[in-house]
């Protein structure tokens, strides 16, 4: 099984973003939300857009490999998605912001999530 192998690597980046989140709360004393601070809300909307997306799509890449998908799609969408979650986290996190790692980022998730769903449908009904 090749999706607990993604799972876990992009447990380890939730960790990192928490962790993350967590020093700048206690570096600018904000218990809760952003306080207007616009540090502080990059680093939660990592956090959090991060948490939005990324269970939902390895659901999707761990049913294609149920699907019996080949390995290399499997490798493909989590290291695709696992590069875009990386690249968007990036992206929002910067105060001087270019968008370019944001929208890669997105593109990357949406692809994953979009590839694995035309699989799965392809695949069950073909």
């Amino acid at each position: 099984m090749i999706t607990p192998i993604f799972a876990a690597v992009l447990s380890l980046i939730f960790i990192f973003l928490s962790f993350r989140t967590l020093r700048l709360r206690r570096r600018l004393r904000i218990a809760c939300g952003d306080s207007g601070n616009p540090e502080m809300l990059r680093a939660v909307r990592a956090h959090g857009n991060f948490a939005e997306y990324v269970p939902f799509t390895l659901l999707l890449i761990y049913f294609v490999e149920q699907a019996q998908a080949q390995s290399w799609l499997v490798c493909g969408l989590g290291g695709v998605l696992t590069l875009g979650r990386v690249s968007h986290s990036y992206g929002i996190s910067q105060l001087n912001e270019t968008f370019f790692f944001r929208v890669f980022g997105m593109a990357c998730t949406f692809s994953t999530i979009g590839t694995s769903a035309l699989y799965l449908l392809i695949s069950r009904f073909f």
